[in-house]
């Protein structure tokens, strides 16, 4: 946390705010608390989110925002599409750009130099912590927002979520074998995720395979292997999977966005993780003390099945 005292005004008085966030969905889940702090430290404001089409019907169900409107992300040399952008980000009397990317911190003067709580040199709510870059995403973000003048941002309320999704008749495990389609080193393979589901349904649980469409391939090796296994990829809203995942007994996956979302749900996790990426930055951390565990190793093709099923 940073040894700056708070600043002397919040600006308390501020009635039009835009908050950032593009995604990913580890990302934006992972913002949900700060989502709720702006909301609670301007409750007369009317609050706006900028994000991008995956996560607007999350955003819109929260309660957090009185408007989501979409980034089309124009490539810079798009004059017509800048322009509309320019549109979008002007007008509000403070922003909380919770992306700090390349990218957003160019909003910035898109935005006509508002009241900016971020990364870019020169703005007002300057995040000036010099390990920034070295911190784990959320208390990077509180640090950020307690620059800003928001000292608390305790764990989010997500009772809104549970109700989603299938409710089943019987206990079941998540599985998430899918990641980034350009990073396919982040990724367990798809026979080890089989054979940890055979496990799992010699310990009474009735593994459930889930993901976008693009991973329906490695659920179907994992079918393939252990015939008791569900597919859901493809099948699942985010807000549905919230509330499936909130009701597992556990969930399994690789560092992907869905992780994250089990583990801001209560779910016990297991993370595997690659030498493509690193927990401590990035590692979702749960509601609770013991609620995640991490398995770490420079190549997960070496990661032995039997060692994930120790972490059940």
């Amino acid at each position: 946390m940073s040894q700056h005292s708070l600043p002397p005004a919040q600006n308390a008085t501020a009635r039009k705010i835009l908050v950032i966030r593009l995604g990913a969905l580890g990302d934006f889940v992972q913002s949900f608390g700060p989502f709720e702090a702006i909301r609670k430290a301007h409750p007369a404001a009317q609050i706006t989110l900028l994000t991008t089409p995956p996560f607007v019907g999350l955003a819109t169900a929260s309660g957090w925002f009185d408007r989501v409107e979409c980034d089309s992300r124009p490539r810079w040399h798009n004059i017509k599409g800048m322009l509309a952008l320019r549109r979008q980000l002007r007008g509000y009397d403070r922003v909380y750009d919770l992306q700090t990317s390349s990218r957003t911190a160019r909003y910035y003067r898109l935005a006509g130099k508002p009241e900016w709580s971020g990364h870019v040199v020169g703005a007002a709510l300057q995040h000036t912590n010099p390990w920034r870059n070295a911190m784990h995403t959320l208390p990077r973000q509180r640090d950020q927002l307690y620059k800003a003048g928001i000292a608390d941002v305790p764990l989010p309320n997500v009772a809104w979520l549970e109700n989603h999704g299938p409710k089943l008749g019987f206990a079941y495990a998540v599985l998430v074998p899918g990641a980034a389609p350009h990073r396919p080193a982040k990724r367990w393979p798809a026979r080890f995720y089989g054979v940890l589901a055979q496990t799992l349904v010699a310990q009474g649980l009735t593994p459930l395979v889930v993901g976008t469409a693009a991973d329906t391939p490695l659920a179907a090796e994992i079918c393939q292997i252990c015939p008791q296994a569900h597919d859901y990829t493809g099948a699942t809203s985010l807000l549905e999977l919230a509330g499936l995942v909130a009701r597992a007994s556990v969930a399994i996956g690789n560092d992907t966005g869905p992780m994250h979302l089990a583990a801001q749900m209560g779910c016990r996790c297991i993370v595997l993780f690659s030498a493509e990426s690193n927990p401590a930055l990035t590692a979702p951390l749960g509601r609770k003390p013991g609620q995640v565990s991490v398995i770490s190793v420079p190549d997960l093709a070496l990661l032995a099945p039997q060692r994930v099923a120790a972490a059940l």
